[in-house]
Order: structure tokens, then C-alpha cells, then sequence
């Protein structure tokens, strides 16, 4: 689906409501999958989440999780301790091309037996689920947190335990973080300290029987660039968003202090996040962020810096070539399209101030990534674009397009 966005010059007020955490969702439903007994409320109805719901319920010897890197990484920990099961562990062609060696391996120094299909390192994978019985793994830290978070998850079910000693620097502490509180909510004893984690067996019924996904923040990014680009009208724009916690387990929260740096004020009136513009704010003429918490809202950070002509240097994404895309080059290739200034290292994006309009009519290639259309999406507010595969975003937000339209943004499909 290609979709024609046009530049607009009103924003309607609005009260948004964006679904629970896909991140959240997708760690509850393991959790749940492994050790029943509470409910799941406000889950994520992207289609990881869908796709990770359904791979826990089905009796399929072949499991396709399409372009879904978490649930390949949780899935891969799970079926490997399904005693007596063979699971066919596979994707989409991005997806094969996605490294998995540095999990299977801690998983086969615990015991699993994971063999590779086609080629070494890489999905799709065959799993022959047994009980695991060793209970201290090393792994490298320095990759995806997904990783760690996957050992974390079933480490409750070990008969001993399972203790994670992780090598180099830990890559989305956050995400870690969020999986530690999680095991702990449901009463599970776990404990993260410098390079070593600690999950103990779990050997009572969940301490809750209900939880709260709250909702996504990776989602709301995407209103805080809105925000900011409304500047560019004098618009006083307003957009709220509900369901949100001051105490948010999620590390993309981050956004209230990396925005303010941009002109967006945050507050909460309850659990409704309100976002307005900063009064009598002073556009830098350069940011800098490290983002080595936070890689997945790089992408709108950088289009949003790019519309309102300042520039920016990110850096702490290295995981971000390892994504449905390779992200950061495909940040160049359409930021260049568009007439910005920008260059890329392995973990590093600057961005110059852009001093000259940006290029209209340019169509966006997505990349089988949801969020190059969510991120490119506001730059509306700037110039007239279109979007390809624009259906693409239901991989974590299937409602984004009908939200935008509902904010006052026009378009249409034209092919």
C-alpha cells in the first residue's frame, strides 16, 4: 500500500489511546505460557504480538514468526526446555538473515540441542525441547538485550536456577530491567548486579492474578515528533495519550527528558501522558544524544530533528543493523532523498542543521520496517510524501494511520 501524505497546517486536539507494550506483552505471554495462573490485561494488538500469542498456543512442529526478532529470540529459550517437542523455529527472508548463533550457543552450553536448518548462526532452527539441568551460562552482552532476556524468562523453571554471567558492555539496560521487575511481580526471586544475573526457581503460584500492560512508549514517540513539528505552524497543539505510569518499566519513557531537549513538554494527569509545547523555547542549532538505552526511537528523533532543521549526533545504535532493516543505513538513504545532510557508522548518525526546505514528493521506501513509516509519517508537517508499504505498521501499531487521520493529517492510498 502506498499512501500519499500532504502537508496540513491545522492539528486537531485529541485524547489518543495506543495499546499495551509490545515489549511488555511479549514477556507476559511467555511468562504466562510458562507458569499460568494470572490474566493479561490492555495486551499489545500489534502483530508481534498476535504472532507470539499464537506460536505459545499451537501444536505445529514448523513455527513462522515472519519478521518478529523478539519473538524469534523468546521462542528460541522457550521450545528449548518443551520436553519431548521438536519445534521448527522460522521467518520471513529478513529474518534469516538475523543473527541467532550467540543465544543458541549459551543455550547449548545449559544443555539445549538446537541445530541450524540452512546456514550457521541463523533462523530457521530446529529445537528438540529437554530439561535443562546446568544452571550458569556467559554470554556476550554487548549485542541485544533480547538475548539476556530470553534466559532470564525461563530461568525460573530451572530446578536450581539459572545465574547469567554476561562479558563486555550490556547493551539496553532498560530492557533488562524490565524483564527483572516483571519475574518479580509475579513473586519470582530474581536480582541483577553489575555483570551477573540471578533468577531463582520459581516454585509457588503467581503473586498476581491480574496485570496491566501499560500502554507503549516506542508507540507515542511518534506524537512527541508531532508536537515538535507543529512548532514550524505556530500551532499550540495539544495531543494526549493514555495509558501511561510516571514509574514506567519501559526505557523508552526516556523520551519526556530526550524531547524537552527538543520543545515538547510532558505531563500526566493520572495515567494520561499530555504533550504540549515548550513556551518561549530556543531551538538548539545541535543536539547530541547516546542512545545506547534507547535505539528504537532513534528513528524519530532523527526526522524530527530533520524537519525542524536542527542538527543532531546519536550514537549507542549498533543494534539498529540488526533490525527488520538495517536502520541506520536506511535513515541515509531517505534523509538524503529528502535533502538532509547525514552520515552513518556502525553505531553512530549526524545529521547537519538543514538550512534549505526539505524536497517534496518524495516517496519513502520502508524496508519492511515499521518504524521508518511511523517515523518518517509527521515530516507531513513539512512537506508533501508518500509512504510505501504503509501497512507495514501493524507490526506494532496497527491503528497509527487511523489515529494520524483523527489528529487532522490528510491522505490518501494511491495504489
Amino acid at each position: 500500500m502506498l499512501l500519499q501524505l500532504h502537508q496540513i497546517d491545522m492539528l486537531n486536539a485529541k485524547h489518543i489511546k495506543i495499546t499495551g507494550s509490545k515489549s511488555e506483552t511479549n514477556r507476559l505471554l511467555m511468562l504466562q505460557s510458562l507458569f499460568k495462573g494470572f490474566e493479561i490485561h490492555n495486551p499489545s494488538n500489534s502483530d508481534d504480538g498476535t504472532l507470539m500469542r499464537d506460536a505459545l498456543t499451537t501444536n505445529d512442529t514448523v513455527v513462522d514468526i515472519h519478521h518478529a526478532g523478539t519473538a524469534m529470540r523468546f521462542l528460541t529459550a522457550y521450545f528449548a526446555i518443551q520436553e519431548g517437542r521438536e519445534t521448527i523455529l522460522t521467518g520471513s527472508d529478513r529474518m534469516q538473515q538475523r543473527p541467532i548463533q550467540i543465544l543458541v550457543d549459551a543455550l547449548r552450553s545449559l544443555g539445549a540441542m538446537i541445530t541450524y536448518e540452512k546456514n550457521e548462526g541463523y533462523p530457521p532452527i530446529r529445537i528438540q525441547g529437554k530439561t535443562l539441568v546446568q544452571n550458569q551460562v556467559q554470554l556476550k552482552a554487548n549485542v541485544s538485550s533480547q538475548y539476556i532476556s530470553a534466559l532470564m524468562l525461563i530461568g525460573a523453571s530451572f530446578k536450581n536456577g539459572l545465574e547469567i554471567h554476561l562479558e563486555g558492555k550490556i547493551t539496553s539496560v532498560p530492557y533488562i530491567n524490565m524483564t527483572l521487575q516483571l519475574l518479580q511481580q509475579l513473586g519470582i526471586n530474581a536480582h541483577f548486579q553489575g555483570q551477573k544475573i540471578v533468577v531463582n526457581p520459581f516454585v509457588q503460584a503467581p503473586k498476581l492474578k491480574e496485570i496491566t500492560v501499560e500502554s507503549d512508549w516506542s508507540s507515542v514517540s511518534y506524537f512527541y515528533s508531532i508536537v515538535m513539528l507543529s512548532r514550524k505552524h505556530n500551532l499550540n497543539i495539544q495531543i494526549r495519550v493514555s495509558s501511561y505510569k510516571k514509574d514506567s518499566l519501559q526505557g523508552d519513557a526516556a523520551l519526556q527528558e530526550l524531547y524537552a531537549s527538543l520543545g515538547v513538554q510532558s505531563r500526566f494527569e493520572d495515567h494520561t501522558l499530555v504533550l504540549s509545547l515548550i513556551d518561549d523555547f530556543k531551538k538548539p542549532e545541535n543536539i547530541s544524544f547516546d542512545l545506547s538505552n534507547t535505539p528504537d526511537i532513534a528513528q524519530t528523533i532523527a526526522v524530527s530533528c530533520l524537519g525542524l532543521g536542527i542538527g543532531c549526533t546519536l550514537s549507542g545504535l549498533h543494534t539498529l543493523k540488526i533490525k527488520e532493516t538495517d536502520r541506520l543505513e536506511a535513515l541515509k538513504t531517505e534523509i538524503t532523498k529528502l535533502g538532509g545532510g547525514i552520515e552513518v557508522t556502525n553505531d553512530t548518525l549526524v545529521l547537519e542543521a538543514q538550512k534549505e526546505p526539505l524536497h517534496r514528493d518524495i516517496t519513502i521506501a520502508t524496508y519492511h520496517d515499521h518504524r521508518m513509516a511511523m517515523a518518517f509519517a509527521p515530516l507531513a508537517l513539512c512537506t508533501t510524501l508518500k509512504i510505501e508499504d504503509a501497512g507495514v505498521v501493524s507490526k506494532s501499531y496497527p491503528d497509527f494511520w487511523e489515529d494520524l487521520e483523527a489528529l487532522g493529517f490528510s491522505f490518501e492510498i494511491i495504489e
